[in-house]
C-alpha cells in the first residue's frame, strides 16, 4: 500500500509521464499539467542508451519503442575523415540481456507519443496548457493554485518541469541556475546510411549519427561556442556546414545536401548545452524534484533521459515501500543520486575534452567505463 493517495506531477516530459505511469501502477490518483498546450515536444531524436531501455521495459513501452525506433549493438567511433578507428561492442544492460538490441534512437515526438498514450491508458488524468500560480504546502498536503484559476490539494508534488524548473526555487531557494558548458547542439534528421551508431572526432568538433528508424538516422554535432546566443533559423543550414567542413564520409555527404539545399531548413535544430548536478536532498516537505530540474546533463552519455526515466521508477518504488513520506523521498535520492552525478560528471569531462581538442583515448575511457557502470541495476 503506497503512502500517499493523490499527486500532482508539474511537467509533461519523458520522465514526468514515466513518473505518472509508475504511481498509477502503485495505486496512486495522478493529475499531471504541462504547461505546453500540445503536449508535443520539440525536438530531432533522442538516443536510448541500453540502461535507458531497461527502465523503459519496466515502465512497459519497450516494445512499442522498438517497433518505431531504430537499433544498433555497436559504435563505430571514427576519424574525421570517415575512417574506422575502432568499434566498440555494446553489452546490453544488466538484467536486460533478453533485448534484441543493445541501445536505440527515436525521434522524440514520437516517444512522447508512446508515453502519452501509455500515460492516459495507465489513468492519470493530464492537462495541457496548464502550470501552477501558487503553491502553499502544510504538514498534511499541498494546495495548488493554477493558471487557469483552478485549484486542487495533493499529498505529493512532483517538479518534472525541466532544466529551466520554476518550482526548483521554491523547493532549494537559493540553487544556483544551469550551466552553460562552452557547446552548442545541432541536430538533423537525415536518411540511415549505416548499421551502427557511429562517432566522428574533428579538432574541436565531434559529430555522430544515431539511427531513428529503419530509414532515418539523426545527426548531431557538438561545438565549441563562447557563450550563450540566439541565432536566427534561416542562419542554421549555412552554420553547420561550415561546422562540419573538416569531415568527410557519411558526414561529408551531409554537408552537401546543406549547401544545395536539399536538406530541409525545418529539420534542423540548434541549442546551447547546459549542465547541472544539484546536492541532495532533492525534497522539502511533500514537494520532490525529479530530472532536468535537478541533473541537467549534457547528451555525450546518451543519459539525460534515461536517467529522469530511472528516477521515476526509483520514487515509485521508494514511495511503495518505506514508512514516512520523508523516508521514502530522502531514499529516492538517495538511491539515485550517484548514478545521475556519474552521467552529468563524465558528459561534462567529455564536453571540456572535445572543446580544448584534448585526448582521444581519455575521450573514450571516460565514456565506456561511464557506460560499464551504468550497465547495473538501478
Amino acid at each position: 500500500m503506497a503512502l500517499i493517495d493523490k499527486a500532482l506531477i508539474i511537467g509533461g516530459g519523458i520522465g514526468g509521464m514515466c513518473a505518472a505511469i509508475e504511481l498509477r501502477k502503485r495505486g496512486i490518483a495522478v493529475d499531471l499539467v504541462e504547461l505546453n498546450p500540445s503536449g508535443a515536444p520539440d525536438g530531432a531524436g533522442i538516443t536510448i542508451s541500453g540502461p535507458s531501455l531497461r527502465a523503459l521495459r519496466t515502465v512497459g513501452v519497450v516494445d512499442a519503442v522498438l517497433r518505431h525506433g531504430g537499433s544498433w549493438k555497436a559504435i563505430d567511433i571514427c576519424s574525421a575523415d570517415g575512417s574506422v578507428l575502432a568499434t566498440a561492442p555494446l553489452a546490453p544492460a544488466l538484467g536486460a540481456e533478453d533485448l534484441p538490441c543493445a541501445a536505440a534512437g527515436i525521434m522524440r515526438p514520437v516517444l512522447a507519443d508512446i508515453l502519452g498514450q501509455a500515460t492516459q491508458a495507465a489513468g492519470a488524468r493530464v492537462r495541457l496548457g496548464l502550470s501552477f500560480e501558487r503553491i502553499v504546502q502544510d504538514d498534511d498536503g499541498v494546495d495548488v493554485v493554477f493558471t487557469d484559476g483552478s485549484r486542487g490539494r495533493y499529498e505529493l508534488v512532483v517538479g518534472a518541469d525541466g532544466v529551466n524548473s520554476k518550482l526548483r526555487s521554491l523547493v532549494l531557494p537559493g540553487c544556483p541556475a544551469p550551466k552553460f558548458t562552452g557547446q552548442g547542439s545541432w541536430r538533423a534528421v537525415v536518411p540511415r546510411t549505416r548499421v551502427n551508431s557511429t562517432i566522428f572526432m574533428g579538432r574541436t568538433t565531434k559529430a555522430g549519427l544515431n539511427p531513428v528508424s529503419a530509414s532515418e538516422s539523426y545527426l548531431f554535432v557538438l561545438d565549441r561556442r563562447e557563450s550563450v546566443e540566439f541565432i536566427a533559423p534561416e542562419r542554421w543550414p549555412a552554420m553547420l556546414a561550415e561546422l562540419i567542413a573538416e569531415f568527410g564520409g557519411a558526414v561529408g555527404d551531409i554537408r552537401r545536401a546543406l549547401l544545395d539545399g536539399s536538406l530541409a531548413n525545418h529539420r534542423l535544430l540548434y541549442r546551447p548545452l547546459m549542465g547541472h548536478i544539484v546536492p541532495a536532498p532533492w525534497h522539502r516537505g511533500r514537494i520532490v524534484l525529479l530530472g532536468d530540474a535537478v541533473h541537467a546533463t549534457t547528451p555525450h552519455l546518451a543519459s539525460g533521459a534515461g536517467i529522469a526515466i530511472e528516477g521515476a521508477v526509483v520514487l515509485a518504488d521508494e514511495l511503495a515501500r518505506r514508512h514516512s513520506l520523508e523516508g521514502a523521498l530522502a531514499a529516492y535520492a538517495g538511491r539515485h543520486y550517484d548514478r545521475a552525478r556519474l552521467v552529468v560528471s563524465a558528459s561534462g569531462r567529455m564536453g571540456e575534452l572535445e572543446q580544448s581538442g584534448g585526448s582521444k583515448e581519455e575521450h573514450q575511457r571516460v565514456m565506456l567505463q561511464a557506460m560499464e557502470a551504468l550497465r547495473a541495476p538501478i
